[in-house]
């Protein structure tokens, strides 16, 4: 797992610039119709659970709680693409989808952190961006009723944030390759 990790830092990298630029657009769009936002959503989720996945199916001999992984992107994949086939659907029920995958992403993000605590420095990162989906779902829960504007803003600064925390993560975890290569090699070794 930490020599897959070190190998591909940058989709951590990746992962975090596309949600700065949704929440970019976000800010810069902030008008924009319902369906709009719902298209822009679908494809951010949908693109982030297909990582999610082909990580998962690609390290699943090392990493011994892939699965999880693999859950986290197909429940992406599947937020994501029955919003993209049904637009129509109310701002309520689209801030309970929004809501729900935050928090079950947050929730596998902590755990990744907590399991990476002991293998590199800077895991607070992705635990901090784990802690901030949570609470961001359990705030659009609390707060359905907000203004359309207002969630639109809320759902920018959340991405922005989650963007420059994963952005983080990569570059700590490019920053000790090495080391993380070294340690899988030792562990093939014993």
């Amino acid at each position: 797992m930490f020599e897959n990790f070190g190998k591909h830092w940058w989709v951590f990298l990746l992962r975090g610039v596309l949600a700065i630029l949704f929440g970019i657009i976000c800010f810069a769009m902030p008008g924009m119709a319902l369906t709009v936002l719902v298209a822009l959503f679908a494809a951010f989720v949908l693109v982030d659970g297909v990582f999610t996945i082909v990580a998962a199916i690609k390290h699943r001999e090392e990493v011994r709680h892939w699965w999880a992984y693999l859950l986290e992107g197909v429940l992406g994949v599947g937020i994501g693409v029955a919003t993209w086939f049904w637009p129509g659907i109310t701002a309520m029920a689209l801030l309970y989808l929004i809501a729900f995958w935050a928090i079950v992403t947050g929730i596998f993000e902590i755990v990744a952190a907590w399991k990476l605590r002991e293998e590199i420095k800077g895991e607070w990162a992705l635990g901090l961006a784990g802690v901030l989906s949570v609470v961001f779902g359990v705030l659009l829960i609390a707060r359905p009723g907000a203004g359309a504007l207002a969630v639109i803003w809320l759902i920018g600064v959340y991405a922005i944030l989650f963007g420059i925390l994963l952005i983080i993560v990569g570059f700590k975890v490019k920053g000790v390759r090495g080391k993380l290569e070294h340690a899988a090699e030792a562990i093939r070794n014993r």
